[in-house]
This record gives structure tokens, C-alpha cells and sequence, in this order.
């Protein structure tokens, strides 16, 4: 099993990164220096105006750490990586499967099974430990939820659009019943909206998809697949369909419970967001520090996988799912097991 490495995470601007020896040194504008350790880094994110030295660029690209540039708010700029690794024959099976009509709606079955699953899941434990319905908000939505999944079991025949029109219902479903998650704090959700989003639940949601979207890459490519050829998700210049693919098992079992987590808790309230002239809403810079320490602090717990009941660190959820699907590509499994939360 893969040892769980750690991305160091980049937010303060201005900041310049170089290679010191063994050691990624971080300079802050006020001369502020941290040194980490390089051999604990496998991969760095950098949000807004950070720059890095030649030299710490070519170790990452040796070594295999991916750097990716967001925006200061978390928006998707740029990724560098080092020479593409993996078995070509099993990208070529991936190639195949998703030009295949039947191969590929049987993974899109799958993956829209295990993310509406997982969905249910996060609505069914509001309930049951916090007594929450929302005025009959939950109770709808979880029996929507069950529609969608007696259509995934029952409609063997549907094709790959189908299965898509069944996972924007759910969606739909699940959505509407989220503001009942949310226990004060003056936290208001009238629907997800991303672009750019209008609200803090909006704004919150899509970072942790973008840090989320990060790893999920980053596992698919680490086991040799080829993050931008995916099946529920089209093929789109510059899109990572595949590491989007992955992200639905995990949206609401893991970002949005983290939402909802860090809000309820008051971790986070409105006085952390700021709003641009655009109207575009974004956490501040100390918010998004918050976050990541509580998206990686998650991804530490230990969890035992429903599949193969192995214990393992959360954040290795993604890399063993990776691993699935290369075997099922492989022809080593028969079918694609989605993520299902317990």
C-alpha cells in the first residue's frame, strides 16, 4: 500500500520556494522562513502570486511531486509534472473501455451508484445523530435518493446518457435537501451554484472539490491511468474527466460532511468570506488555512475499506479506488466497486 505523503500547501502571497539541501525552504514577503523536509512532500499547491526556483522545479519533476498553481481563491490555473509514467497497455484498455457503449455504461453505473449511496449516506447519519429533518427536507430527499437507486438496479438497459440523467436527479434530489445540514451560524444554501459562487456554502463546497479534484488526479496517475479520459464524464480539452469521475464517490462522503463539519462547529462563519466585485464569494486567506489543516487532518483518520477491509488512512481512499479501476481495466476484476460509505 502506498505510504500517505503530505502536500504542502502554499497560501500566503508573495511567497518564493527554492531547494535548500534536503529541504523545501519557504520565504515569506517578511523574510519569514520555514524549511520541510523533501523526502515527506509529494506534491505542492500554490493559491495566488508564489513562485518556485528552477531547481525545486526539476526535483519535483524527478522525484514525481505534481505543483499545482490555483488562483488565490482556489480556482484551477496550472499543473507541472515530470514525464508521464504508467503501463501503456493499460491506458489502451482505458481508451478502449471508454469508446465502448457497454463497457463504459457499466462503469458509469457504478460510479453514479456509489456517489448517490454515499449521498443517502450523509442525509440518513444527519438524521439519526442529530434528530434533523428540516420541515420533511430530509425525509424527501432520501426517498428521491432511493428512486434513483431502483433505477440504477432495475433499468439494466439504460446507456451512458441515461445513467448521466440519473445521477443529475439524485443530485438535484440531494441538494435541496442540504440546507437541513446546516445548523446555524447564518449559513443560508438555496442550491449549488459554482460559477462563480454566490454564497460561503458555495464557496466553501468548491474548494474542497478543487483540493479533492487535486488528489484524485494524482491517484489515478500514480497507478497509470490517464486522468483526462473519464465515462461519466465527457471528454473536454484541459478537463481531468476521469479524476472528476473519481471525485463523485467522494463529494459528499468526505468535502461536503467537511463542510458541513467546519461550519456547524463554528469553525468557519460568514465573517471568513469575502465577496469581489464581481460578486464572486471566496474565503479569506486565514479561512483557507483553516480548511487545510482540516482537509488534511481528515485525510489522516483511519477508515477500513468496505471492499477489500483493509485499514487505511482516509487519504488513501482515492489511491485504492485508482487501483480498482485499473484492475477491473485490467481485466482482474469483473466489475468496477465503487466507494460505498458504511
Amino acid at each position: 500500500m502506498r505510504r500517505l505523503g503530505n502536500t504542502l500547501y502554499i497560501t500566503s502571497q508573495g511567497t518564493w520556494l527554492s531547494k535548500e539541501g534536503d529541504c523545501v525552504l519557504v520565504k515569506r514577503e517578511d523574510d519569514t522562513k520555514t524549511r520541510v523536509p523533501i523526502t515527506a512532500v509529494d506534491g505542492i499547491v500554490c493559491f495566488g502570486r508564489v513562485s518556485i526556483s528552477p531547481f525545486l522545479l526539476g526535483h519535483a519533476a524527478e522525484s514525481g511531486a505534481i505543483i499545482t498553481h490555483l488562483t488565490e481563491y482556489g480556482r484551477f490555473l496550472a499543473r507541472i509534472e515530470g514525464p508521464v509514467s504508467g503501463n501503456v497497455r493499460l491506458r489502451r484498455a482505458q481508451y478502449r473501455a471508454s469508446d465502448n457503449p457497454a463497457t463504459c455504461a457499466a462503469l458509469v453505473r457504478a460510479i453514479v451508484a456509489g456517489k448517490v449511496h454515499n449521498q443517502r449516506h450523509v442525509l440518513r447519519r444527519a438524521m439519526r445523530d442529530h434528530g434533523a429533518d428540516g420541515g420533511g427536507l430530509l425525509a424527501k430527499g432520501l426517498e428521491r435518493l432511493d428512486a434513483s437507486l431502483r433505477r440504477l438496479q432495475s433499468d439494466t438497459e439504460a446507456d451512458v446518457d441515461g445513467l448521466r440523467g440519473v445521477e443529475g436527479e439524485a443530485a438535484q434530489a440531494y441538494f435541496a435537501a442540504f440546507p437541513a445540514l446546516l445548523r446555524g451560524g447564518g449559513f443560508i444554501f438555496a442550491g449549488r451554484r459554482r460559477r462563480p459562487p454566490p454564497d460561503p456554502v458555495n464557496a466553501l463546497l468548491s474548494f474542497l472539490y478543487v483540493l479533492l479534484t487535486h488528489d484524485a488526479r494524482s491517484a489515478l496517475e500514480t497507478v497509470g491511468l490517464d486522468s483526462a479520459v473519464g465515462f461519466l464524464h465527457r471528454d473536454r480539452p484541459g478537463r481531468p474527466s476521469l479524476a472528476l469521475d473519481l471525485v463523485e464517490e467522494f463529494r459528499a462522503w468526505f468535502a461536503d460532511r467537511l463542510a458541513l463539519t467546519l461550519i456547524n462547529r463554528g469553525q468557519l462563519t460568514l465573517g471568513d468570506f469575502e465577496t469581489s466585485e464581481s460578486g464572486a464569494v471566496g474565503l479569506s486567506e486565514a479561512a483557507r488555512k483553516t480548511v487545510l489543516v482540516a482537509y488534511q487532518e481528515r485525510k489522516r483518520e483511519e477508515i477500513r475499506h468496505p471492499f477489500t477491509d483493509e485499514t487505511m488512512a482516509v487519504g488513501l481512499l482515492w489511491f485504492m479506488q485508482a487501483r480498482l479501476m485499473a484492475m477491473h481495466l485490467r481485466g482482474d476484476l469483473d466489475a468496477y466497486p465503487p466507494f460505498l460509505a458504511r
